[in-house]
């Protein structure tokens, strides 16, 4: 059975299962919600960029990263494990529901797929990622 969680908010980091071409449900990673939409209230849809631990020495166009040496406030908002990069050219628009997205491991906010937030100190760093990534 599919539910659906409570409303979310734009540049929350949440646990998503990031559709591949590989699995249907692939691993949970870390996601940033860019959008909400609420037209099917109190179901919501979320426009989702990728989030990966993966190859962090290599940033490309529309990428960016959330560093534990480089910004700690940033790391201790986003509440991640790993330095994480953010991909603005890998996002979807997904159902926030049980079927797309799930409770992290620590559970640091209760028994919802949220993470933490994105920091203030990042929104130049992802203006300049989504920019790069329209090109």
């Amino acid at each position: 059975m599919v539910r659906w969680w409570p409303e979310p908010t734009a540049g929350d980091i949440v646990w998503c299962h990031f559709p591949d071409q590989i699995n249907s449900r692939p691993k949970p990673r870390p996601a940033l919600i860019l959008s909400v939409f609420d037209d099917d209230i109190p179901r919501f849809t979320v426009q989702v960029a990728y989030g990966t631990s993966q190859k962090m020495r290599t940033l490309y166009r529309g990428e960016f990263a959330i560093y534990r040496e480089i910004n700690p406030a940033a790391y201790a908002a986003a509440n991640l494990s790993f330095d994480t990069k953010f991909n603005l050219k890998q996002v979807i628009d997904l159902p926030f529901s049980t079927e797309w997205f799930s409770v992290p491991p620590s559970a640091p906010n209760g028994q919802i797929p949220k993470l933490g937030v994105l920091h203030p100190s990042m929104v130049r760093v992802v203006e300049a990622a989504y920019v790069a990534s329209q090109s």
